[in-house]
């Protein structure tokens, strides 16, 4: 798939748990200001911490840490 991908995180639900951080660094970090996994600045839409596009060489680790996500809120 060529292109970006669209990622969108439900962080309310969060539970902070860090897998997808763990297993995707290069686009998931935890949140200084309240623990919550969110897109890295880089790669956010509009600033928002909740959305981003992955481009394509992290399509695989995206998909691994919604995959891998116990709370489901990660949304690819």
């Amino acid at each position: 798939m060529a292109g970006k991908t669209r990622v969108t995180m439900d962080r309310e639900n969060c539970i902070s748990c860090g897998n997808c951080w763990s297993s995707c660094p290069e686009f998931f970090d935890e949140s200084p200001e309240d623990g919550h996994s969110q897109v890295v600045l880089k790669y956010r839409v509009a600033d928002n911490p909740a959305e981003g596009e992955a481009p394509e060489e992290l399509e695989e680790c995206v998909h691994t840490a919604a995959e891998g996500c116990p709370a489901d809120v990660i949304h690819v």
